[in-house]
């Protein structure tokens, strides 16, 4: 599998989550409750809860453990309080990686993302290092049954920017506040969503290969299975090695 596009790293990331459904449900939970904090407790009304909520939908979560999630954020329900903490640094190779987070302790977790770029010879970066390397966007990738023109139809009358076939499935992107609008429109016209939400895309890629690859997804994996990390984004272009 091609590790250069954006869909190949979601795809990449994203199996490695579905393999630990409840790391996924934790993650989202967190995300529900700060994003009710922000926000309030309106889905409609708040656009981060109701694409957090998105994602508990379609990881099959239980309606009342993200309603829970909600008041807690909320306050009427008491619950512990989350701090959003981004992580900017460079990899083995070159490559550079941030890691957003969500911890109700960041003199725990931060000790920890900085212990794992160490263990490869890396350090965490300040402020800004590598996150103007990175531009979010809105994605959504539709399975590929569907046709092309029935896809560009849909998403660019609502406001996408883009629609491009990315290994075997359409990848519609567009500018993180016209996500929603895209969102409903491609749900009303029931087109068969695989992945949805906001990413960090980079605007230069380095190439990775051989050892150096090998250890820059052993960190991206140690980094995924932090407890507190919701998301990894990087900048590598690869091949997946073989097993």
């Amino acid at each position: 599998m091609s590790g250069h596009s954006k869909w190949s790293t979601i795809k990449h990331k994203k199996g490695a989550l579905d393999a630990k459904r409840g790391k996924v449900f934790t993650r989202v939970l967190k995300e529900i409750t700060v994003a009710a904090r922000l926000g309030g407790g309106d889905v409609a009304a708040n656009a981060r809860l109701r694409l957090a909520v998105d994602l508990a939908k379609s990881s099959n979560m239980p309606k009342e453990n993200w309603e829970r999630a909600i008041k807690k954020g909320t306050g009427e329900l008491e619950g512990v309080s989350y701090e959003e903490v981004l992580y900017e640094g460079y990899g083995p190779g070159g490559a550079a990686i941030i890691v957003e987070a969500l911890t109700d302790n960041k003199n725990r977790t931060t000790p920890e993302i900085r212990s794992f770029f160490t263990k490869f010879g890396n350090e965490l970066g300040a402020s800004n290092s590598v996150a103007y390397m990175f531009l979010k966007q809105g994605q959504i990738v539709v399975d590929p049954e569907v046709s092309e023109d029935k896809v560009m139809e849909v998403a660019l009358e609502a406001g996408a920017d883009d629609v491009q076939d990315e290994d075997g499935a359409w990848v519609i992107t567009m500018d993180p506040n016209n996500y929603q609008a895209v969102k409903d429109a491609v749900d009303a016209a029931k087109l068969p969503v695989i992945q949805a939400g906001i990413v960090r895309t980079a605007s230069t890629k380095v190439v990775m290969a051989g050892d150096k690859l090998k250890s820059f997804l052993k960190l991206i994996d140690l980094l995924e299975d932090n407890d507190d990390v919701q998301n990894v984004w990087h900048n590598a272009q690869y091949d997946e090695p073989e097993e």
